[in-house]
């Protein structure tokens, strides 16, 4: 991939670097379009902080699961 990438024109990297900016901004407005439309949505103070909590979570899992695999 990093050599495919060195190969490019400027022109070919912003335009592929603005494909997946946008991607990426376009899944993760799903996301939390789902999350304040399925969790919690008559009390979105909770539903903020049922989303930090499991986050949190989530990232401190993954983070011990990746030291132990390493």
């Amino acid at each position: 991939m990093a050599d495919t990438l060195s190969h490019m024109k400027p022109y070919q990297k912003i335009l592929l670097a603005l494909v997946v900016g946008f991607s990426v901004v376009s899944f993760w407005r799903g996301v939390w379009g789902l999350l304040d439309h399925y969790l919690l949505p008559e009390d979105p103070v909770l539903s903020l902080w049922v989303s930090v909590i499991m986050g949190a979570t989530i990232l401190t899992v993954t983070g011990f699961i990746t030291k132990i695999m390493a």
